[in-house]
């Protein structure tokens, strides 16, 4: 893991809600916590996984660290500059170092152009090289991430699924980047084809010292790739450790019941499956104290009444952290 001292990206209270607009006025009738008051740090180098159910919030978070959703509240820096506030021409500078991995590789490609001028685009917003140096650039990409060099004058359609996946990879590291959103960036793949790609993430993780955000559903696919571990429950963390430690010694009792849904092939112990009863509740209207306690098995009255706070349990490496009154 990188120095623990060498932080990339720090956020703090991050917070983005979405109106909902009712009757023919528009008016305001409440609003969506997509994200709800998260913070974190991701250390240069590393790799950071963030799971949860779909609808937690996961690709919002990704979306708005990147500014490519305004926050609503809170603070996001990078490299210890706050980018949070900032206008599009004074970000322009920080995309170069902060891109996107999006999860569907057909619908994040533009299908009217080619390989080539896909990739070829970014370097002409940033105004790099003449273009005869930007095709050379363009092809150095398709090579480094296992593509024919001829593929520069095809269209997205012309390749597979795990094909797209490798040019909006491409992309995504033209520009020399820092960081990295990776969202969901295998689900839409074969499983075949998924070890494929999160090799080629690694591989160019330790070539060019990428920095990822990880963000997934499938908790076996985070643990295989990521540092460290974030787990979100309805727009907030209640839970972050090192990868093994995660799933070795879970705090928080939705993170256990999670880990009790991996599938494991029948010659291994089984722990047993940890049944949530009830619905995932509103992000229009959280309940009260703890997020999570309509479903926790072991919930108190104090659950009901006060949100947990989010401390160190371990001062280990990773600091295993959680927001659980019942965590020990």
């Amino acid at each position: 893991m990188a120095d623990k001292m060498e932080t990339i990206l720090k956020v703090e209270n991050l917070k983005k809600y979405f109106p909902i607009k009712k009757g023919v006025f528009r008016t305001t009738a409440g609003k969506v916590h997509a994200v709800d008051g998260v913070s974190l740090s991701a250390l240069r180098g590393e790799t950071l996984g963030i799971v949860g159910e779909t609808g937690c919030g996961k690709t919002t978070l990704g979306r708005t660290i990147l500014h490519l959703y305004k926050p609503t509240e809170g603070e996001v820096y990078f490299e210890d500059r706050m980018i949070s506030g900032m206008s599009q021409k004074e970000l322009l500078p920080y995309r170069r170092n902060l891109q996107m991995i999006f999860q569907d590789p057909f619908e994040s490609l533009n299908s009217r152009h080619t390989v080539g001028y896909i990739l070829e685009e970014p370097f002409v917003i940033h105004r790099i090289e003449d273009k005869h140096q930007r095709r050379l650039r363009v092809k150095n990409l398709l090579d480094k991430v296992g593509l024919q060099k001829n593929s520069l004058d095809k269209f997205p359609h012309e390749f597979s699924g795990g094909q797209r996946q490798r040019i909006g990879i491409a992309r995504a590291i033209a520009l020399n980047p820092k960081m990295i959103v990776c969202d969901e960036p295998v689900s839409a793949l074969d499983v075949s084809i998924q070890s494929q790609i999160l090799n080629l993430l690694m591989d160019l993780q330790n070539d060019l010292g990428l920095t990822y955000i990880f963000i997934s559903h499938d908790l076996t696919v985070v643990r295989h790739i990521s540092d460290r571990i974030a787990v979100m429950y309805l727009g907030r963390i209640v839970e972050m450790a090192g990868a093994d430690e995660i799933y070795s010694a879970p705090l928080h009792p939705y993170t256990k019941a999670l880990i009790s849904s991996i599938p494991v092939p029948s010659a291994e112990k089984s722990t047993g499956r940890i049944i949530l009863h009830g619905n995932v509740p509103s992000s229009v209207n959280p309940p009260s104290g703890c997020y999570f306690h309509p479903r926790c098995p072991i919930a108190q009255d104090i659950c009901r009444e006060k949100y947990p706070e989010f401390k160190i349990y371990s001062s280990n490496e990773s600091e295993h952290m959680a927001a659980c009154h019942m965590a020990q």
